[in-house]
């Protein structure tokens, strides 16, 4: 089994409302009908609204949510009916072929199928500096951050999405996406969502902590002083938990 995460674009002029239901209605139904082994979608729309000063972006116009795609094979003659029901119902998608980790499995606010998750999840695109081997880039990532990110966050899941390629032409490159999932009050409280609810001095050593860490495989704009990553918060649907 395979996982394709494919970007997706809201047509102009389309209400984010329009374009979830949309995606939880005729597009997942088709998925489905197709064979798809697991399916999760995941859209910026009014539920994340209150999230807005979380975003971070680099890729213009950015990108509004994520589908999950669960496989058997991501061979382009048998996932074409897949793109195909996908890309009518957007107004763009690009898609890529990853291998998935999950640091931090989602067991205190398990999803239920085809409803929103509790809390919201906010989506990190990666890609990796020019500075670093991809060899170096995944030790600092998986093997140093990661733990970081886990002792200074208050994630409820956390997964990490590793681009093996592009599958659709001409594909902006990603290398990597991060799903991260936080209690509904990290969107506008920092103290909760760096896990230090009334303690303003751990706030700031986590805060700290995490951008130190962050700069070490994530380049940052000299201009503005950000990141050089798309941070987009989303509402999570689990449509069917992937299945062997």
């Amino acid at each position: 089994m395979e996982k394709v995460i494919y970007t997706l674009w809201c047509p102009e002029n389309e209400s984010s409302a329009v374009f979830r239901g949309r995606l939880l209605g005729e597009v997942a139904d088709r998925l489905l009908q197709l064979g798809a082994r697991g399916l999760q979608i995941n859209v910026a729309d009014d539920d994340v609204a209150a999230a807005e000063g979380l975003r971070q972006v680099n890729t213009r116009p950015q990108m509004n949510g994520l589908l999950s795609l669960w496989v058997d094979t991501a061979i382009e003659k048998f996932r074409r009916p897949f793109d195909l029901a996908i890309a009518a119902a957007v107004g763009r998608t690009e898609s890529y072929l990853v291998t998935e980790s999950q640091p931090i499995r989602n067991t205190r606010h398990p999803a239920r199928p085809g409803q929103r998750t509790w809390g919201f999840s906010q989506l990190a695109f990666l890609r990796r500096p020019p500075r670093l081997s991809h060899e170096a880039w995944l030790d600092v990532w998986h093997n140093s951050h990661t733990q970081v990110a886990i002792d200074t966050q208050s994630t409820f899941q956390y997964v990490q999405n590793v681009v093996v390629r592009p599958l659709s032409y001409a594909a902006p490159r990603i290398d990597a996406l991060v799903e991260e999932c936080f209690p509904p009050e990290a969107m506008t409280d920092p103290q909760v969502f760096f896990d230090a609810a009334g303690d303003p001095d751990k706030l700031k050593r986590n805060v700290q902590a995490m951008m130190d860490s962050c700069s070490r495989f994530i380049d940052r704009n000299e201009a503005s002083g950000q990141h050089m990553i798309d941070v987009v918060p989303t509402s999570q649907y689990v449509v069917r938990p992937p299945v062997a």
